[in-house]
């Protein structure tokens, strides 16, 4: 019978956490009223036992004693001079400590690098005050080559932050140093450079891929297998978790044993492994957290495991939580902590029920990927708005290469300390672990069905919560008889490999479609039945025709073309094949002058002219009202034949058709957004056409702003542009927004179901 008191008291924690920001008082009067009631009813329902009293006691106690640290928490961050100070935009000089390495954030207008840092003193409005709170630093680029636990002045604005964590956004200048960090600092540092310099020679993903296992230092990883891992459900891979310092403290203690260090011994090489470990991987609140679970990881390692490192993943929960609340918020350590648990839970019953019929080994390493991706299943659908099909399938077969890649990529960073070339050796061969990642990685992926779109809203999470519940429950007896348990496994691999049967395409009652094209934009809006209007023709008129013939549209009543780029015209030709087009409208730049003759010339064959879409007018076809909000009537019609001109010069429409209205932005750049943002404040969508095929360039905060349901980006697989970047759709769906793309998705249809957009992919 497992003792779940200690858990039982860290979700107490928890949730004290969660209520002590919204005010001391008050969260946890609420929360105290809550547990007591429930202790009430617990008692009268024949928990009378003493234990079980002292239980609730305990409960309701750590309840009311983490929400009035946590609001404690809040109040200090935010009820100080220096967020007095924020709040009224003052000038200021700090002397701070930076604790953060830097992070490269794309501006409106410029690149930043991104700090946090401890204030020391701060001088504003002609006082000085000295004291200790967290500000988040916005600087030039100077900030990324400050060390971290450098002490540096600088000087800058205050604004308000937007977190419960920091007093103050601060616009900085540049940093002059006041005192260099600590030798512990600098000892991290030089690993660190060391593990990086052991992969330089190595291909780039690669090299970038071996300190991240190592320490978290993901710095030069690409957009593209960034998000590769995400889909597969091994982004844990890429941030430092408590796998990393499982593996890494690990290796000292067999190192240590070999050594002849036995007992206590051994005990203290674990604490000092842990504690070297949080230096390297950097004292933030993810690494501390990270070097907890790995921690209960270590414990379930032990004699008795199970039971001690349950119990201590409740200590680990309840004192995380009482020393930095924030944590309550973090989806890090949420996941942490779920996948923590569900191997601890799931993992035996369901390992022990394989063992009856395969090796120890093998079940073992089934059971524990499962096991976490099954607890951590419904925070992700939350999250990302999907499910990933291969999450377990790929952990299992990366699972081998993680160990080594992790134990000699960190081999490489000590020996190069003493001769580089011997630590090039070592990193050499990690390099040809994470290779073998990185391929199942790329390869599931691309899988027909790596993942399906789930619903955030509580009834769709609830359901996948009772899914994940029933799976828990049933799975031991499944994979206890080898007949089941093949058959179960077989239906895994072939959800993976197989792509599931979707509707008929079109969907019935459709909106709006946007066809995969590969890399270029050609979106079809239904204005009647085999009549649509459609807007740009992508860069092959093969498969801009094929796409309306599934659709079968026959008329066209209207042609836009947002700009002149091949990727938007180059299949223009087979718009016009076997179907009536009745106008095209195109931009006001005649920019570049290939794309204007080739739409010109094809439409004037078909007896078409084609002319500038009207700025300002509002036209209705058939079903659809669709306006033209850019450019404007005074804008250029002729550029330099720059890229960047005539993607801001794109023809920009709001349509509105069932209901829904839909924001169409061809390539419009961060310069244009910003005007529409101006000229369009309070404008509401349903669905965004993503400008410029998820480009990193955005005005994000603007398309925050329109709140979209869904966001469809055109795009093709592989492309060399780095399309969608990541921080585009991360950017997108932090704001709540779906986000669907054309190189993974396919051609996607939008549907009005119940006053909302859904989305069909074919």
């Amino acid at each position: 019978m497992n003792d779940l008191r200690l858990p039982l008291l860290g979700a107490g924690a928890w949730a004290g956490a969660l209520a002590g920001p919204f005010g001391v008082t008050g969260g946890m009067l609420g929360a105290v009223l809550l547990v007591v009631l429930g202790s009430v009813l617990a008692v009268a329902g024949g928990w009378a036992i003493h234990r079980r009293r002292a239980t609730a006691l305990a409960l309701v106690v750590m309840v009311a004693g983490a929400a009035a640290v946590a609001g404690l928490h809040a109040a200090r961050v935010s009820d100080n001079p220096v967020a007095d100070l924020a709040e009224r935009r003052a000038q200021v000089r700090v002397t701070a400590t930076v604790t953060t390495d830097p992070k490269e954030v794309t501006g409106q207008h410029a690149t930043y690098q991104l700090r946090r840092i401890s204030v020391r003193e701060i001088k504003g409005r002609g006082v000085v005050y000295r004291l200790r709170t967290p500000v988040v630093v916005l600087g030039q680029d100077g900030w990324a080559d400050v060390p971290l636990g450098t002490t540096v002045s600088t000087t800058g604005r205050l604004g308000p932050s937007d977190s419960h964590e920091e007093s103050a956004l601060l616009i900085a200048g540049a940093p002059r140093v006041v005192a260099g960090p600590g030798v512990w600092w600098r000892a991290s540092d030089s690993l660190r450079g060391s593990i990086r310099d052991a992969v330089a020679h190595r291909p780039p993903d690669q090299a970038a891929l071996v300190p991240a296992l190592v320490d978290g230092d993901d710095t030069g990883l690409s957009d593209e297998l960034a998000d590769d891992f995400r889909t597969t459900g091994l982004t844990h891979l890429l941030a430092v978790s408590g796998t990393n310092l499982t593996l890494v403290v690990g290796f000292m203690l067999i190192v240590a044993r070999w050594a002849g260090v036995r007992g206590r011994g051994l005990y203290a090489v674990g604490v000092l492994g842990i504690l070297g470990f949080i230096v390297l991987a950097r004292t933030e609140p993810s690494v501390v957290r990270a070097a907890a679970m790995g921690a209960v990881g270590l414990l379930a390692m032990t004699h008795n495991g199970r039971q001690r490192a349950l119990r201590g993943l409740g200590a680990a929960v309840t004192g995380l939580l009482l020393i930095d609340p924030g944590l309550a918020t973090s989806v890090g350590f949420t996941l942490s902590v779920l996948a923590t648990a569900g191997i601890l839970i799931f993992g035996p019953p369901w390992r022990d029920a394989m063992r009856r019929w395969m090796p120890q080994w093998c079940a073992e390493a089934i059971a524990v990927p499962a096991a976490a991706q099954l607890a951590c299943t419904p925070v992700v659908a939350a999250i990302s708005g999907q499910v990933s099909l291969v999450a377990v399938l790929a952990n299992l077969l990366v699972e081998p290469a993680v160990a080594p890649a992790t134990v000699l990529g960190l081999l490489g960073g000590l020996l190069g300390l003493a001769w580089e070339p011997l630590g090039m050796v070592a990193g050499t061969t990690a390099t040809w672990c994470v290779a073998w990642i990185i391929a199942v990685a790329r390869f599931g992926a691309g899988l027909p069905t790596a993942q399906v779109g789930w619903g955030t809203g509580p009834l769709a999470l609830g359901v996948l919560v009772a899914v994940c519940a029933g799976i828990a429950f049933v799975a031991p007896r499944i994979l206890r008889h080898p007949v089941t348990g093949v058959a179960g496994c077989l239906v895994l691999l072939a959800v993976a490999l197989v792509r599931l049967p979707t509707p008929a395409w079109p969907p019935p009652g459709w909106v709006l479609a946007m066809c995969d094209v590969g890399q270029g934009d050609a979106l079809a809006v239904r204005t009647g039945a085999g009549s649509a209007v459609v807007v740009d023709a992508g860069p092959d008129p093969d498969l801009v025709d094929d796409c309306l013939d599934r659709l079968e549209i026959d008329h066209v009543p209207l042609a836009v073309v947002t700009h002149f780029h091949a990727d938007h015209v180059s299949g223009i030709e087979g718009v016009f094949a076997g179907r009536q087009v009745g106008e095209v409208w195109t931009s006001r730049l005649q920019d570049p002058g290939e794309g204007v003759r080739l739409v010109t010339e094809t439409a004037r064959s078909a007896g078409v002219v084609p002319g500038p879409a009207p700025y300002g007018a509002t036209a209705t076809i058939g079903e659809v009202r669709l306006q033209v909000l850019w450019p404007m009537t005074d804008s250029e019609t002729r550029g330099p034949g720059d890229g960047s001109t005539a993607n801001d010069a794109s023809v920009v429409l709001l349509v509105e058709s069932h209901g829904l209205r839909l924001l169409l932005t061809g390539d419009i750049e961060p310069e244009g957004q910003e005007r529409l943002a101006d000229d369009l404040a309070g404008l509401d969508v349903d669905v965004l056409k993503v400008p410029h095929h998820g480009s990193r360039y955005q005005d994000l905060d603007w398309l925050r702003t329109l709140r979209p349901q869904v966001a469809l980006t055109s795009v093709g697989a592989d492309n060399d542009y780095g399309h969608p970047a990541t921080a585009t759709v991360r950017g997108l769906e932090t704001g709540g927004t779906e986000v669907y793309r054309t190189d993974r998705d396919g051609s996607l249809a939008v549907v009005e179901s119940g006053g909302e957009a859904d989305v069909v992919t074919q």
